[in-house]
């Protein structure tokens, strides 16, 4: 395991992060304890030192059962967790980016995680509502309080984060350091706008379902004839977030061609694609079995040839819409650079 610099901060955090979506089975599709502990023994023997979960995740079970794993060990992990999705019932503050919110979540986070302090806290959903301005405010308040260390973002517009990154940069607060964005070879309009952004404002870039939900493994693939009945994504709370194989089967049988041809596993070549990306991306891998953790820890030996990266690219390739078409335009190239588009370094 090798370790980078989140964003444009000093915290050294391993090149894979442990996702913990799945410690617990309050959503009926988790990892008793005893397999979420092996999962995260696993990761922290691989040398990993970065975790991720969320109040939410499995009613608040992920975060209690972590905090009886780490016992001992708190201070040796990069410990993150979110706040702004609601636990059930009908409070209407309950969910939500505001103060209020931000506040009574990262208390009962403290107790469920069994620690004083948060490494890195993250909004986990922009909830379109909330000043941000005052989502700045609450986190420096944090941070000056000593509960948490330092904040990310998770699910909200380019435009809104660099808006917050640049307010809190001008008052002196603390500003995001992390971008926790869905990214995968199915998955790649982030680099429209996301990507771009993070990287001129400094931020480190986690990627959740790097694997398509499971759908870059191959599993979905019908000639494949593997059952997807164990999935999360059978289950009647994400049947919303399914693929729509029309458009992903394409690219999958790209990634299971490389896949066969260097003898890996297509989730490994799919997670290797990410390592092989123009800016650092750090996947957020998670499974509920330590035989798939294990497979996917594997994808740090994997090397794919420019050959094998540019096919993955070229099955997965979005297109960039405006602006981004616009400035490639010949004609808007020559106005731009007065005819010096081959002479001038971008």
């Amino acid at each position: 395991m090798r370790y980078r610099l989140l964003g444009n901060s000093g915290l050294r955090v391993s090149e894979l992060c442990l996702g913990t979506m799945t410690f617990g089975e309050d959503w009926g599709w988790g990892s008793t304890k005893d397999e979420s502990r092996a999962v995260l023994d696993a990761f922290l023997e691989a040398g990993g030192n970065f975790i991720d979960t969320a109040n939410v995740y499995t009613n608040g079970t992920s975060e209690t059962l972590l905090g009886d794993f780490l016992h001992g060990t708190r201070d040796r992990v990069v410990l993150a967790t979110k706040y702004t999705n609601a636990m059930p019932g009908t409070d209407a503050n309950a969910g939500g980016n505001q103060r209020k919110n931000m506040i009574l979540s990262v208390e009962a986070s403290l107790k469920r995680l069994k620690t004083d302090y948060i490494d890195l806290y993250w909004l986990h959903i922009w909830d379109q509502l909330t000043p941000i301005d005052e989502v700045m405010r609450g986190f420096d308040d944090l941070v000056r309080a000593g509960k948490i260390l330092y904040a990310g973002v998770s699910d909200m517009p380019a435009w809104m984060v660099a808006r917050g990154n640049t307010m809190a940069e001008l008052r002196g607060w603390t500003r995001f350091i992390g971008l926790q964005i869905e990214y995968s070879l199915v998955e790649r309009t982030v680099e429209r706008e996301l990507l771009p952004m993070a990287r001129e404002m400094g931020l480190g870039v986690t990627a959740w379902s790097p694997l398509g939900g499971g759908t870059l493994t191959g599993k979905y693939l019908k000639e494949r004839g593997q059952s997807s009945t164990d999935n999360r994504l059978d289950s009647e709370m994400m049947k919303n977030f399914g693929p729509d194989a029309a458009k992903t089967d394409p690219i999958v049988r790209e990634v299971v061609k490389v896949a066969d041809e260097i003898g890996r596993s297509p989730a490994q070549v799919a997670l290797a694609w990410l390592h092989h990306r123009p800016m650092p991306i750090i996947p957020i891998v998670g499974a509920r079995r330590l035989a798939q953790f294990q497979d996917n820890l594997a994808s740090l030996e994997v090397n794919l040839d420019p050959g094998q990266v540019k096919r993955l690219d070229d099955a997965s390739r979005i297109e960039p819409g405006f602006p981004h078409e616009f400035y490639t335009n010949p004609m808007v190239q020559n106005l731009v650079y007065g005819g010096m588009r081959n002479q001038i370094d971008l």
